[in-house]
């Protein structure tokens, strides 16, 4: 697939043929003739951590161009390599009954090798709201670690999926030679209730919730699509 790139200011545009919703920015190039949708394969898994999808509930489709997870992954570069995690947040619309990751937003953040915390929250929820997005998930690295969701990681996505059910997070971890990357959710209500009765703070068990299910596991609503265009925003 041909790509074309081009820069206004601190925002990267990434142009491809648009299916929905409609163009974001003027800045735009010309695009390929063609794209493909597919559903994010769900890859083998500690089955003691993370499970197929529950059919707890009816969820919205989502769709997510893979090029955006690629680039992230390349910002990500300087951070991973100096074994630092990174973080950014997903913002999307909601067209007919399907929500398009169309920006990226990475804020300014402070990271170790197992934690990131973003910085200056009220930036990113500037551009979200001027562009009427819905945060639809996160997405952060594990430079050195395998693709999994931490105690901390499982905290940070309560609050999206507590606002939004389709909220999803996307673990990029390098290094796994199993799995480089993965789309996780809590289970609902199981995992939703573990996390939601739960004070502690850093690194710390989860008991297993009440109904069996595992705490948290793969999105099965989730869509690759490279038929989506979508902006960048780098705040660091």
């Amino acid at each position: 697939m041909t790509q074309t790139d081009s820069k206004c200011e601190h925002i990267t545009v990434h142009t491809v043929t648009q299916t929905s919703p409609c163009p974001i920015l003027s800045c735009v190039e010309k695009a390929p003739k063609y794209a493909h949708v597919s559903l994010i394969p769900v890859a083998d898994s500690d089955q003691s951590s993370c499970n197929q999808p529950s059919a707890s509930g009816v969820l919205q489709d989502v769709h997510i161009s893979p090029l955006l997870m690629e680039d992230f992954l390349e910002l990500a570069r300087e951070n991973t390599e100096k074994d630092l995690e990174t973080c950014g947040v997903l913002g999307a619309f909601l067209e007919h009954g399907t929500y398009y990751v169309t920006t990226l937003i990475i804020p300014k953040q402070e990271s170790t090798s197992s934690s990131c915390e973003a910085l200056k929250e009220e930036e990113f929820f500037a551009i979200q709201n001027e562009r009427s997005l819905f945060p639809v998930g996160w997405i952060h690295t594990h430079p050195s670690q395998s693709c999994f969701m931490s105690s901390i990681d499982l905290h940070t996505h309560f609050s999206y999926q507590a606002m939004l059910p389709e909220a999803f997070a996307i673990v990029m971890a390098p290094t796994d030679q199993s799995r480089s990357y993965g789309i996780f959710r809590l289970s609902d209500p199981g995992g939703m209730s573990v996390l939601k009765e739960c004070e502690e703070s850093g690194f710390h068990p989860h008991g297993e919730p009440a109904d069996g299910s595992p705490i948290y596991e793969h999105c099965a609503n989730v869509y690759t699509n490279t038929n989506l265009r979508f902006e960048i925003f780098d705040l660091r």
